[in-house]
């Protein structure tokens, strides 16, 4: 199965945070699903940084492609009907960011592996 990180479950993921639920810590950690990470979550997380509110070990630059590899999660790229669904979703979830990943669920047809539960209003299927 594919299953697509929000933003705070791939975090929670690559640190082994006890916030991840456990049954979605064993879905990621099964080996058997393609893990995907929304381009929209590296910009997230690259604002965080450059603004102080997310530490990192290392650079950005080093440290998004090492977590990439190390757990073997693949970039799902922003493609333009991506971006054009975020204009078509009800604004239940007003944070730009899951939005964007809400629109690639729901067109890519993926389940969303977060915490969030605003994101049950939409028609996509959410893992926690």
């Amino acid at each position: 199965m594919r299953l697509l990180l929000d933003t705070h479950s791939f975090l929670w993921f690559i640190t082994a945070d006890p916030k991840l639920s456990p049954s979605a810590d064993r879905e990621l950690r099964s080996g058997g699903n393609q893990l995907l990470l929304s381009l929209a979550s590296v910009w997230e997380i690259a604002i965080k940084v450059g603004i102080g509110r997310l530490p990192i070990p290392t650079p950005l630059e080093q440290f998004i492609p090492e977590q990439l590899t190390r757990n073997r999660i693949d970039l799902l790229p922003i493609a333009l009907p991506h971006a054009l669904e975020t204009a078509r979703l009800p604004l239940h979830h007003r944070d730009p960011f899951d939005r964007l990943i809400i629109a690639q669920a729901l067109l890519e047809g993926l389940p969303v592996v977060s915490a969030d539960g605003a994101f049950d209003s939409y028609p996509i299927q959410r893992l926690w």
